[in-house]
Order: C-alpha cells, then sequence, then structure tokens
C-alpha cells in the first residue's frame, strides 16, 4: 500500500476533535512542542500502553504525523476505513516488510514526521517495555532525529485518569553506525522517555 503524503479532511477533524476530547474529558495537557523541528523529517517516538497514544501523540503537534500501524488493523470495519484515510500504512509485525520501510523511508525524505514505537508493541501494564531496534534501523539509515515522548494515563483512560504528553528534546542518530547500533539507539530512545 502506498501511502499519500498529503493530509485528508478527515486526518485534520480526527485531530481537532481528538484534541479537545482529551482536554475536555481527561484535562490533558502537554508539554514541550517547541521541541519538535518544522522542517525536516522526523521521528516522533511515544511509550505505548493504548491505541489512543497515536491520536494522543499527533493532536498536540503542529506538523501533520503519519502512522505506521499493524495490517490486522486495515480490515477492520470502521477503524480499517478511518486509518486508511488518516495517515497510517500497515506493517507486517515479525517480518521485514519492505514496502512499509518503503513508505517509511519516503517519508522522511519528503521531510515528513513518522510515529514509531522504541517498544513496538503495546505495555499492557502502562510499564516502559523492551525496546526494539525499529526506530533505531529507521533513523540511522534516513539520519533523521527522534523525538521521545512520554505520554500518561492512557491505559487508565476508563479510570478517567488526568492524561498528560511531553515531547523532548530531538536526539540525534550516530552518522557512523552498525547493525548493533539500532539497538542500542532504541534504548537511548527509551531512556530519555525515563527520563521526560
Amino acid at each position: 500500500m502506498q501511502i499519500k503524503q498529503e493530509s485528508g479532511y478527515l486526518y485534520y477533524l480526527g485531530r481537532f476533535l481528538f484534541k479537545w476530547f482529551f482536554i475536555i474529558i481527561y484535562r490533558c495537557k502537554a508539554y514541550g512542542s517547541q521541541n519538535i523541528p518544522e522542517d525536516t523529517g522526523l521521528i516522533i517516538a511515544p511509550n505505548h500502553s493504548s491505541y489512543f497514544d497515536p491520536p494522543m501523540a499527533g493532536c498536540f503537534m503542529k506538523r501533520d504525523l503519519f502512522f505506521m500501524a499493524k495490517e490486522e488493523l486495515f480490515s477492520m470495519p470502521v477503524l480499517g476505513f478511518c486509518i486508511k484515510r488518516t495517515n497510517a500504512f500497515p506493517v507486517k509485525r515479525g517480518k521485514q516488510d519492505m514496502s512499509a520501510f518503503r513508505n517509511a523511508f519516503g517519508l522522511l525524505k519528503n521531510k515528513r514526521a513518522l510515529l514509531v514505537f522504541p517498544e513496538g508493541t503495546r505495555s499492557k501494564d502502562g510499564k516502559l517495555g523492551k525496546a526494539r531496534p525499529g526506530v533505531g534501523m529507521i533513523a540511522c539509515n534516513a539520519q533523521v532525529p527522534v523525538i521521545p515522548v512520554k505520554i500518561t494515563n492512557t491505559n487508565k483512560m476508563f479510570k478517567l485518569k488526568k492524561l498528560s504528553i511531553v515531547y523532548g528534546k530531538p536526539l540525534y542518530p550516530p552518522k557512523e553506525y552498525k547493525k548493533d547500533d539500532y539497538l542500542k539507539f532504541s534504548q537511548k530512545v527509551l531512556d530519555e522517555i525515563k527520563k521526560l
């Protein structure tokens, strides 16, 4: 699936609605959006404990955000229809999905912002999981900065816990790297999230 690199009306509508949903219902506060560079390809790298994390990460940014999402979501009746029209593209989990990587590198080359979870999957208890090499691999090969992002309490939304999101300062991948550095850089991003 080749992703369109221009956001449609459904993306902007969703961003507006989610932002005010989080603010009004969950008293959400956002910090550090000034840390996001405006004119470069970059990776937004949040912790992940809920399906609400992608819209949470995107709705408090001025820049449009593009998403990798597991391909199973695209076949779900309502959700599939929506995410196809809100800057998401599928990735096959557990495999080297070259189509997904081509989409990712194409977006970054064209100075877009791409969301990639350092943990690779959701943490059901809200605690940070183990780093996976994906963020490091994409950042090193594309030579783009990574914004570590800490999202708090999206795994407790049914309890109406107050939400917050903090965008950290950019981390830059090494210019010279080996395959082993992918995981090291992903771990560096995760360590920075812990500090936010």
